[in-house]
């Protein structure tokens, strides 16, 4: 969950990019940078969305049949999307304020305010997931493999535990950015370059196996396998759907990218040419990567164990590509298994750095960014003020109360492993795509603004503008609503509600805000 992350921490620190409203909005200097060429602009939008573990994740969750669903993904969703976020970041590249700025002056203040309430939700969710994740990786990093089932405090189960320690976690690290130390986050930097490294690596060897081997799968690829997946847990017409998600997660991100188009060469030219390559070069990158997992991992052998989850899954690929390269290169069976517990050990030291460095940002960055975007008179007092570093920290140990008390309740509802970490995730993605919702249903309403300067239009009339609009938000919906509707029809309601829990409680929450401020102020 981490990779995609770390990348974009790589890409700022190397740029002396801030973050600043968005999931990964950049912000460039004219004075000192040129215009953005074809290919640099490709290799930035390849280099902020591309996610080496969601590859990883499409195996263990649909094994070859999510190849289809990325390519649907790429063309339903990514490329329409991407032109329509790059009309908004032309027409409002003088606007600080992201998605907030968009949704504002497209649709109006109050579905603005909630739908970037409900963007924050994403990284609300994100501290719930990744803390927990983070745990997974100290252990590998220890061990050589996950450990953290073995795990027990004070009588309490597993899964009670980790929530106990991801609590302290949480805590000490909004201590510790709350008092404006947040060089550690600099680590999340140089642990992208490794992230990047890895993956190259991992498809590397995992070519070189697939010769060595003359060709031979350890997952044979067959057409009910692109069509079919191993795991029981998607064999139903909704489960399969509701894999669109992950697809979208794998994809998200384009609209902070889409803010640097006003430096682009020839952007008319330029980025419709960019996002058609990034969109190829992703699809078929993500293709090639799931595609070298089964080169070394029969499904039902390596990852049909009940003891592999979403928070590990990378890590027994990794482990399990190391000791079959180990056995091809003619190491003892002992030998081989040593270098795949070195290969595991160093993805996940990487991971664990950069683990570090990204809490300490995300602790802060996302609200702190959310608080200095909007009004100031549309949130509670306390939760505006800065402290003497210019540090929200009330808002941010509000943040932190809150990200435990829904860790707690997860980690002690009694599910297994397994269940557990697919909560997280589908908690995680659900979130982050609910915000498309708000972005690509104002569109059309962007488009028949009067008063706006569009130095970029691709979608030049309103009959296509409406069409793409309304097939890409029902990709978006029909996703996420059978994310949530599936658990409830297997009679799953706590994993209903906690997968819906993200966007519907900060939307909520934000409807309240809004409604006290009108009373108040407005």
């Amino acid at each position: 969950m981490l990779n995609k992350l770390l990348t974009i921490s790589l890409i700022s620190y190397i740029l002396k990019l801030p973050d600043i409203y968005t999931k990964r909005r950049v912000i460039l200097n004219k004075n000192t940078v040129g215009k953005i060429s074809l290919m640099s602009l490709v290799l930035m939008i390849f280099s902020s969305i591309y996610g080496f573990s969601n590859a990883q994740n499409a195996y263990f969750q649909m094994g070859y049949a999510s190849i289809i669903w990325y390519v649907l993904t790429a063309i339903l969703f990514f490329a329409p999307s991407s032109f329509m976020f790059a009309e908004y970041g032309a027409s409002f590249k003088d606007a600080h304020g992201g998605i907030y700025s968009w949704l504002r002056g497209s649709i109006g203040e109050k579905p603005a305010f909630i739908g970037s309430f409900i963007w924050l939700a994403a990284w609300v969710v994100w501290l719930v997931s990744s803390t927990q994740f983070f745990l997974v990786s100290v252990s590998t990093m220890i061990s050589g493999t996950d450990k953290t089932q073995t795990w027990h405090l004070f009588g309490l189960g597993a899964n009670e535990t980790l929530g106990i320690l991801e609590i302290i976690f949480l805590f000490v690290v909004t201590l510790i950015a709350s008092r404006g130390i947040n060089v550690i986050s600099r680590i999340a930097s140089i642990c992208g370059a490794f992230t990047i490294g890895i993956a190259v690596l991992f498809v590397a060897l995992s070519l070189i196996i697939w010769v060595m081997q003359g060709g031979q799968l350890a997952e044979p690829l067959t057409t009910t396998a692109m069509v079919k997946s191993p795991n029981s847990s998607f064999v139903s017409p909704i489960a399969v759907i509701s894999f669109i998600v992950y697809a979208l997660f794998a994809y998200g991100g384009m609209e902070t990218t889409a803010g640097l188009i006003d430096s682009v060469k020839k952007p008319e030219k330029t980025f419709p040419r960019a996002v058609i390559i990034a969109t190829i070069m992703m699809t078929v990158i993500y293709i090639i990567t799931v595609f070298v997992c089964g080169v070394t991992a029969n499904w039902h052998h390596l990852l049909g164990k009940s003891s592999v989850n979403l928070a590990n899954v990378e890590y027994v690929l990794i482990e399990n590509m190391g000791a079959v390269f180990g056995a091809k290169l003619g190491l003892s069976h002992a030998g081989a298994l040593l270098l795949g517990k070195i290969f595991a050990q160093f993805t996940a030291f990487t991971d664990v750095f950069g683990g570090l460095g990204a809490a300490f940002v995300m602790t802060y960055s996302p609200i702190k960014s959310f608080i200095e975007g909007c009004d100031p008179r549309l949130l509670p007092r306390r939760l505006t003020k800065l402290n003497n570093v210019q540090m929200p920290a009330n808002a941010m140990w509000f943040q932190a109360i809150l990200v435990s008390a829904i860790i707690l309740f997860i980690s002690f509802g009694g599910d297994t492993a397994g269940k557990f970490y697919t909560v997280l995730t589908d908690m995680m993605n659900v979130s982050s795509s609910a915000p498309y919702l708000f972005l690509i249903g104002a569109f059309p309403f962007f488009k028949m603004k009067k008063d706006l300067d569009r130095p970029f239009i691709f979608y030049k009339s309103m009959t296509t503008t409406w069409i793409v609009s309304v097939i890409v938000w029902l990709v978006v919906a029909v996703g996420i609503l059978f994310t949530c509707i599936e658990p409830m029809l297997e009679h799953d309601y706590s994993t209903a509600f906690w997968t819906a829990f993200g966007p519907v409680f900060f939307g909520l929450l934000a409807w309240v805000f809004y409604s006290l401020a009108e009373k108040r102020v407005l």
